[in-house]
């Protein structure tokens, strides 16, 4: 039995059978540059047809709050550049290598920020909506007969981008009617977007959010915090995939292991990328929830850091066998794969991985 990779995706996200585990994989931007450059892939290759992966995505939103306002460089170096963006954020990036842009200031840090210059912005206005590039890789899946997964920024993503961390967290404490307003506001544009673009471009086979919503060893908030500021909102968001039959994946970087059962409770289908030097546990997760739960990462990257093909398929083979136990399973690294892991090292842990994987 060979499936293809939309009924693949299909039986994994509801732990049917299926001839073999999924495979994905995110890439930092400088990884297919460095690649390009030694001769391993031709320039602009997608990296979807290139490995064989069984889903791809589009992130066609644009969530910013002032959809006319021109980023302001502040202040340039030969390494960084500082940026004003039009949340009123003063971020700076590294121009060398991608990276999680450093949070600088931000324009909103209260309530009054949020309902002053942010809040009257978001419209559903159709220009944050990106037809054609949604169209055209929603087209690409079809004749690859490749899952297509819609992709985008869930609340508290959104929110760290209007006024950081800091200032959010903050706010949960102080004042959670702001923050919940926030996510409800962010969830609500959310699904109006979706509803005016699935209505003209057809649906996706999935939804796939980003919420990024750990750090080291923890979780952004409590679980009783969860549930009473940012739980409402993904109800809204991830209720309305789930509505209209679509599975949805949840990506969090991060400590989020306490979150799972309240995302459970409202909905999603699998969970990603499950980062081990966070603290995540893919076979502790597997064996909590591995019956109501899909998986797609927990594949310690540090490990491809190597290049050592032994220390790399020690660590498939430490999971691999187990997790795919349930038929819920997508062979994917924890992080995303830096330029320093070479292409043969990359495809030597697909091939062992897929192998380990059938059935």
């Amino acid at each position: 039995m060979t499936l293809t990779s939309i009924e693949r995706m299909n039986n994994i996200l509801k732990r049917k059978p299926v001839d073999r585990i999924g495979l994905f994989e995110h890439f930092w931007s400088d990884t297919q540059s460095a690649w390009t450059a030694r001769g391993n892939i031709p320039s602009g290759v997608n990296f979807a047809d290139q490995f064989g992966f069984d889903l791809d995505l589009c992130w066609p939103l644009n969530m910013v709050a002032d959809l006319d306002y021109v980023p302001q460089v502040l202040e340039e170096t030969a390494e960084t550049r500082l940026t004003r963006d039009g949340n009123g954020a003063l971020l700076r990036t590294h121009k060398l290598h991608d990276s999680t842009p450093e949070h600088i200031d931000f324009a909103v840090k209260d309530r009054k920020g949020w309902e002053d210059l942010i809040k009257p912005k978001l419209t559903a206005d159709r220009r944050r909506i990106n037809f054609k590039a949604y169209r055209a890789v929603k087209e690409r899946c079809r004749r690859a007969n490749r899952f297509f997964a819609w992709s985008g920024v869930n609340v508290f993503e959104i929110m760290k981008d209007v006024c950081g961390h800091l200032y959010m967290l903050i706010g949960m404490a102080d004042d959670p009617d702001w923050v919940r307003d926030m996510a409800i506001t962010f969830a609500r544009l959310t699904v109006e977007l979706q509803e005016i673009l699935f209505a003209e471009e057809g649906w996706p086979d999935g939804i796939w959010y980003y919420e990024d919503m750990g750090f080291k060893h923890r979780p952004f908030m409590s679980p009783a915090m969860y549930r009473e500021i940012i739980q409402p909102a993904h109800q809204l968001s991830i209720g309305f995939a789930k509505g209209h039959g679509l599975p949805v994946i949840l990506h969090s970087c991060g400590y989020v292991e306490p979150l799972v059962p309240g995302l459970l409770e409202v909905g999603i289908d699998c969970l990603q990328v499950i980062e081990v030097k966070a603290g995540m546990n893919l076979l502790r997760l597997y064996h909590d929830y591995g019956d109501r739960l899909s998986f797609m990462g927990g594949i310690d990257v540090r490990t491809l850091y190597t290049n050592n093909l032994q220390v790399i398929d020690a660590e498939l083979q430490s999971k691999i066998p187990i997790v795919k136990g349930n038929y819920g399973y997508v062979l994917h690294s924890d992080h995303s794969i830096p330029n320093t892991v070479d292409y043969d090292t990359y495809q030597s842990f697909v091939q062992h991985g897929l192998e380990l994987g059938r059935y």
